[in-house]
């Protein structure tokens, strides 16, 4: 009886190419599902959001009316707060008052930043000239509208622009100028 010279029995082949392929899927699979996770957090987390205006007090420390015109100063306080988790540059931002839609007053807002997640007070005071009242009796009514333009950088590469509003309307006696009311 003669032995093989083979020390070892041939190798058989099995079928195992599939399970490499099911792993290859099953890693696929879940590097897909983190990635749609984090998608899915970053636009809850770090979705930029518009500034919230909130106009606080509106008066006229100086007040005059003659011959059915009237002039005055303007003052306006607010309070402007960021939701964003990333700082909001504004720029080109302004206050306007109207009276009967027509602008009798106008004033720039210094460009700045609000740090994420603050609030920032302001106020502005300027003089409104001379511009003629309706006979309406004692009452005048003008608006106020603050306008906010700006962008909020998230996460570095994306930047998403703001222009976010406030207006108020407020009515005012027309012989002494004491705001009766506003609403906003």
């Amino acid at each position: 009886m003669e032995k093989s010279q083979d020390r070892y029995p041939p190798r058989q082949r099995h079928g195992g190419g599939g399970t490499i392929i099911a792993s290859c899927a099953l890693a696929a699979g879940f590097i897909i599902l983190v990635s749609v996770v984090l998608t899915v957090v970053f636009f809850v987390l770090f979705r930029p959001r518009d500034p919230e205006i909130h106009i606080s007090a509106v008066n006229l420390p100086q007040f005059a009316s003659v011959n059915g015109t009237a002039s005055f100063y303007f003052a306006q306080y607010a309070a402007v707060r960021n939701p964003n988790r990333a700082a909001f540059s504004h720029y080109d931002s302004s206050l306007q008052v109207l009276y009967a839609g027509v602008q009798i007053g106008f004033m720039y807002i210094p460009a700045g930043e609000i740090a994420g997640g603050q609030t920032v007070y302001m106020s502005a005071s300027f003089p409104i000239k001379s511009f003629p009242l309706a006979p309406t009796g004692g009452l005048v009514e003008v608006q106020s509208r603050m306008r906010m333009k700006g962008r909020v950088r998230v996460l570095i590469y994306f930047t998403h622009h703001i222009d976010a509003a406030g207006e108020c309307h407020v009515g005012f006696s027309s012989t002494d100028g004491s705001v009766l009311g506003y609403q906003c």
